[in-house]
Formats: C-alpha cells, sequence, structure tokens
C-alpha cells in the first residue's frame, strides 16, 4: 500500500524560478547506460541547457566524456540542484548529503517520493521538488518538449534564442 501523500511542491512558476536561478546541477545516481533515464537527462542537460553538470557515482569513472565523482562532496563546488536518481530508501541519505555539500535544491526524479527526504531538505532551508523529471520541466519551460516528441501546443517557426 503505498502511503498518502501529504507534502505539496512547489507550483509552475517555483519550478521555474529554481530551473532559472541554477547554475549547476549534480546528477546523483548517474548511468553510463544509455538505456537509464538519469543518461537521457544527462545528455539533454549537457547538450540543452546551460547548466554546469556533474556526474556523481561511486563505481563510474566517464559518463559522456565528463568525469564522474563519487560523492557530492567530492565535487569542485556546491552544485545549485541536485537531481536523484536513486532508489526510495537512499533518499533521506542523499537528502543530508546534498545539504552537507551546500546545495540549494534537492530534485528527486519521476516516481521518486520521499517525504521523509523533503523534511530533511526543507528542514535545513533547501526547495525541494519531487516526482518531477528536470530534463522534461526544464524543456516545458523553454519550449523544447518537441525535441522529444511531445506536443507544446505552441506553433511557431522560430527556434528559441538563449541568454
Amino acid at each position: 500500500m503505498t502511503p498518502e501523500r501529504s507534502w505539496v511542491g512547489p507550483s509552475a512558476g517555483e519550478r521555474l524560478n529554481l530551473l532559472s536561478k541554477a547554475k549547476s546541477i549534480a546528477i546523483v545516481g548517474a548511468s553510463d547506460k544509455p538505456s537509464r533515464a538519469s543518461y537521457f537527462v544527462a545528455t539533454y542537460l549537457l547538450s540543452s541547457s546551460p547548466y554546469k553538470v556533474y556526474f556523481v557515482n561511486p563505481v563510474a569513472t566517464e559518463i559522456l566524456g565528463q568525469p564522474v565523482y563519487k560523492s557530492l562532496a567530492d565535487l569542485p563546488e556546491a552544485p545549485d540542484l541536485v537531481d536523484v536518481f536513486r532508489k526510495h530508501d537512499d533518499l533521506p541519505g542523499v537528502a543530508q548529503e546534498a545539504i552537507d555539500a551546500g546545495a540549494k535544491t534537492l530534485w528527486l526524479q519521476l516516481g521518486s517520493w520521499n517525504e521523509e527526504a523533503a523534511a530533511i531538505a526543507e528542514n535545513s532551508g533547501l526547495s525541494v521538488v519531487m516526482d518531477r523529471c528536470v530534463k522534461i520541466e526544464h524543456a516545458r519551460f523553454h519550449g523544447g518538449l518537441h525535441l522529444a516528441g511531445f506536443d507544446t501546443g505552441v506553433i511557431s517557426s522560430k527556434r528559441q534564442v538563449r541568454a
């Protein structure tokens, strides 16, 4: 039985603000396997976003030509946003690691919902997003969902201008 969800996440405008303020994203649970969602998100972020992207995985050494860090503590800077691809039971620990690393936002991917992790992060001042995909949200806000075959409802021949 799935526990009832009582936590209320940020609105679309608030999520846009979080993504707009972020300069760096650390992908925890990044994979070098093209079949994994984290690989797809990483490919998108590297090619279609302005973010400095860091990969965190204790066993991989390189993903998409980028170095991989063993933990958030090993990153060369505090990430603005920590995008998490880890199993449910690991999420509270990752929330604490994000706090310790100086992150501003904890973002749990589609299908990830852990109110304990959210409470840990929020109690330390982090913003939290759960059960949302960074790639989908970024593309949605920046006119890029058509790249993945989604109908944005916008009809335009103009390509988005990036700052």
